[in-house]
């Protein structure tokens, strides 16, 4: 009896940490305003330390919704899901107020769950600033996308294993990215990332990274898509090169591209220019603030 009442006692006394959850969905949708079709903000919820933005765009590229988390990080136990809905013909951008920070954690991993949703003769941009990923990490995250006939979608993730201005060395890490695009119900794209242990001995291979730090996968997923290959390529001719490299390809109504840079910085000067050209607009402003 005093065994169950010590192992109670102890229970007791073992503190519960604290978790940051949250959720945050947009939706956009056409209206008549003034005589003329605009696209304006449909819905919009927010709940725990996952929050929405609605800044004022000038630019003429449509409205933007900024999502951020107000718990200032990322580690293990937490979990937040962002959604946006692009409903028929509306067009936008989604993006994130800073880079999200993914720190050490005392036990399990941080799950970042990314939904969209693009109706027929919608243009989406889901364009989020970088994740920064510290040693001693773990996160699981998720883009889902759902396309429907012609809708159109420009995507970017970055990742940045440690901040080398500071000197930071990250040589323990769990880290699982997966996308998943889909138009009118099947699979077009399925990509999945895993990287767990030592990250600077993992992508230090000629095959497996050549000593990167940082990286970005950039995906278009519309009918004309394969015909921006050639431009595209001749863009990345002109920014590899001093720690930078680059591939992209056409498939099945899509474009991709991957990019591998020696750092963050290096990783922004190609992925900026590559937004840019791939939405025709320039950079949300949140990624200047």
């Amino acid at each position: 009896m005093a065994a169950v009442s010590t192992a109670m006692s102890l229970q007791k006394e073992t503190p519960r940490l604290e978790r940051a959850e949250g959720t945050a969905r947009v939706a956009f949708a056409l209206r008549t305003v003034g005589g003329r079709q605009e696209t304006r903000l449909a819905d919009l919820f927010q709940d725990g330390s996952a929050k929405v933005r609605l800044p004022r765009v000038y630019d003429g590229s449509g409205p933007a919704a900024v999502f951020l988390n107000s718990a200032g990080g990322v580690t293990g136990g937490d979990h937040l899901s962002f959604e946006a809905h692009f409903k028929a013909g509306a067009t936008a951008t989604v993006t994130t107020q800073a880079a999200e920070r993914i720190y050490r954690r005392v036990e399990g991993v941080g799950r970042i769950d990314n939904r969209l949703v693009v109706e027929a003769g919608a243009n989406a941009r889901w364009l989020p600033q970088e994740t920064i990923v510290f040693d001693g990490a773990g996160l699981c995250r998720r883009l889902d996308a759902d396309l429907v006939g012609d809708a159109r979608l420009v995507a970017v993730e970055s990742i940045v294993l440690g901040r080398t201005a500071m000197g930071e060395e990250v040589t323990a890490v769990d880290l699982a990215d997966h996308w998943r695009i889909r138009r009118d119900g099947r699979l077009v794209y399925a990509d999945a990332l895993r990287l767990s242990g030592d990250s600077r001995a993992i992508l230090s291979g000629s095959a497996t990274g050549g000593g990167a730090r940082a990286f970005a996968g950039m995906v278009v997923a519309a009918p004309d898509a394969a015909s921006r290959l050639d431009h595209v390529r001749e863009l990345i001719a002109t920014l590899v090169g001093d720690g930078l490299e680059a591939g992209a390809s056409a498939f099945d109504g899509l474009l991709s591209i991957r990019c591998l840079a020696l750092d963050g910085r290096r990783l922004r000067a190609i992925v900026e220019p590559l937004i840019e050209t791939l939405t025709g607009w320039p950079l949300p402003r949140a990624w200047s603030i």
